[in-house]
């Protein structure tokens, strides 16, 4: 935007894709606010994401959109939305996001991917940024917005939770004393999964080395029976919160660990934006776009390399081991229920190497 050009007072992000993503647009969401501390900034999600932004201050309202709506909520969103916003953000460069903000902002703004076939995308943008689908993180690629807007880029990953969340938090934990670990064993997909051998041999391991250990996990019955599975081959007193958080309940309990081991999965991207000392384990992902954001990070360039086990701030990546990583792909039969062969043949041994070296790590 021109600099004589008067502040927007209202602003619609529209960020229609995955809980991660939706968290990795928090970055740019406080950008916004920062720079336009009177304007009214609100986000466009899918249905099943919006707990993630559940308490974030930067934000003045939230409007969800199933990720496959019928006609009739489609005319009822766009009756709602339509060119209420001074400028309407698209974030995700693909058809339905970028006719949004058409829809919606009287200045409309986004990233595209830079392809002969996706330019007839332009016309339905003021201005557009090139999307990187390769080699620029995708916190990077939301935050490459400022630039064109000309505000100041801001890098932190926005966790919030409100006060029924922590009170939540505080019954289940009811004894707070002990040095916590949390475990999220469960990724959305097949593909991202670590062995159930592995979680039950690193949880052994934190509970003979005196911390307490909770399982995280959704309310999904798959992923809550598979949690429930390991809780059960595990000493007493290990507390098993899959399916009793919500999403920012989850956030607050991570906070008050001393480690935390996860997936690629939202929850990991929670872990490491809290501070708190986080193992991811990555397969077939490409950790260049999609590894956790560590916290305090710049945004003048991305945290990881493609390959290789890696320590940036609080966050220790452990790829999988294969020469094929990362593909990119879906697991070995390439489908969503497919395992990844790089991910089973990680070892406890490694994970646990990890857990003794982490830097913030308290004498055992």
């Amino acid at each position: 935007m021109s600099e004589s050009a008067p502040p927007p007072r209202s602003v619609l992000v529209i960020v229609t894709r995955r809980i991660g993503d939706v968290l990795l647009a928090t970055p740019l969401i406080r950008s916004l606010k920062n720079a336009w501390p009177d304007a009214h900034v609100e986000a466009l999600v899918f249905a099943g994401t919006q707990g993630v932004l559940a308490g974030n201050a930067d934000l003045d309202a939230i409007h969800v959109v199933p990720e496959r709506p019928g006609t009739g909520e489609h005319i009822a969103l766009i009756s709602q939305l339509f060119r209420k916003y001074d400028l309407a953000l698209s974030l995700v460069p693909s058809d339905r996001p970028t006719l949004y903000a058409w829809l919606f902002g009287k200045k409309r703004m986004g990233l595209l991917v830079d392809w002969p076939n996706q330019r007839w995308k332009r016309r339905f943008l003021d201005q557009w940024v090139a999307f990187d689908p390769d080699d620029m993180h995708t916190l990077r690629n939301h935050l490459a917005l400022t630039d064109a807007l000309g505000i100041t880029a801001q890098s932190e990953v926005v966790v919030s939770w409100n006060d029924s969340d922590r009170q939540a938090v505080d019954a289940l934990l009811q004894d707070p004393c002990g040095a916590l670990a949390v475990l999220h064993p469960w990724p959305k997909f097949r593909y991202k999964q670590w062995r159930e051998d592995g979680w039950i041999t690193v949880a052994r391991w934190l509970i003979d080395n005196g911390f307490r250990v909770a399982l995280t996990g959704s309310p999904d019955p798959e992923e809550k029976a598979q949690v429930d599975a390991i809780a059960r081959q595990l000493p007493d007193g290990v507390i098993n919160a899959a399916g009793y958080l919500t999403l920012g309940g989850t956030s607050a309990l991570i906070a008050r660990a001393q480690f935390f081991v996860g997936p690629d999965t939202a929850i990991t991207h929670i872990a490491a934006a809290t501070g708190v000392p986080t193992i991811a384990l990555f397969g077939p992902t490409d950790p260049v776009k999609w590894a956790p954001w560590p916290k305090g990070h710049p945004p003048t360039h991305n945290p990881w390399q493609r390959l290789g086990d890696q320590r940036v701030g609080n966050v220790q990546l452990v790829q999988g081991r294969a020469a094929c990583v990362p593909c990119g792909l879906e697991g070995c039969d390439r489908h969503l229920g497919s395992a990844s062969d790089c991910l089973q043949q990680l070892t406890a041994d490694k994970v646990i190497s990890c857990l003794k070296t982490m830097a913030y790590a308290k004498p055992l």
